[in-house]
């Protein structure tokens, strides 16, 4: 991989712009996932859980807000995010 993996911060930053959530965590959870596949061994960049809610969730299926989420982030994914997990509050 060539480049820089993705960061919580950067994640965020995509969340918000993109789905201007009225609640958000994002958390990197790379270091619990060390040796596993994907794991790019920096310990950071490659598993991620959100907790995200947001109004443009509203009437939609958990499957539809999750594929929001991914669009949001598939320039991470892109670069290395390889684990996402997502919690869709309402």
């Amino acid at each position: 991989m060539t480049a820089t993996p993705p960061t919580a911060e950067a994640l965020e930053a995509a969340l918000r712009q993109r789905l201007a959530p009225t609640r958000l965590t994002v958390l990197d959870e790379s270091a619990a996932h060390a040796g596993h596949a994907g794991a790019n061994g920096l310990g950071y960049g490659t598993h991620f859980r959100v907790r995200i809610a947001s109004p443009r969730f509203a009437g939609l299926s958990r499957l539809a807000a999750h594929r929001l989420v991914y669009d949001a982030l598939q320039a991470h994914i892109d670069a290395g995010l390889h684990a996402l997990a997502i919690e869709i509050e309402r």
